[in-house]
């Protein structure tokens, strides 16, 4: 199956924040080291693009997508027994109009915290998209497996 993200997932990933299930962001520093951060940003961008907005424009987070772009993400709802891990490569989006996109499209919560958009917008090209989106009528398991 090729890498387009569904409805379900769309609506998962875009309400995350709203729903007390924001995202976890997985990058790796210039010593090697995992670093974890929670984005309630995170929306998608494209049918298999994702973006988030960093207030923190000096941030580890950035340094570490600068020195390698490769980073996951997971999304987990308990309640719904559902989790999708999400894989790319990540940069800063410098087109204007891009970066804008990327603001605007982050839940208000996210937005107000950055009023002035001292920030910047990162987008996120996906490899693979795994996990689990729940159970069905029948109690069987969801599975999702995407890769470009």
């Amino acid at each position: 199956m090729s890498l387009e993200l569904t409805d379900e997932i769309i609506e998962r990933v875009n309400g995350a924040l709203m729903a007390h299930t924001p995202m976890l962001l997985a990058v790796v520093d210039a010593e090697g080291r995992p670093r974890l951060s929670f984005r309630g940003s995170v929306q998608v961008f494209s049918a298999d693009q994702l973006g988030f907005w960093a207030r923190n424009a000096e941030g580890g987070t950035l340094a570490a997508i600068a020195q390698n772009p490769h980073v996951a993400l997971i999304y987990r709802d308990p309640a719904a027994r559902a989790m999708l891990q999400f894989a790319g490569r990540a940069r800063v989006a410098t087109d204007l109009s891009e970066r804008a996109r990327v603001y605007d499209s982050a839940p208000e919560f996210e937005r107000n915290a950055d009023p002035d958009r001292k920030g910047v917008g990162v987008v996120i090209d996906l490899d693979s998209v795994e996990g689990l989106l729940g159970l069905d009528d029948q109690g069987q398991r969801q599975l999702v497996r995407l890769t470009r």
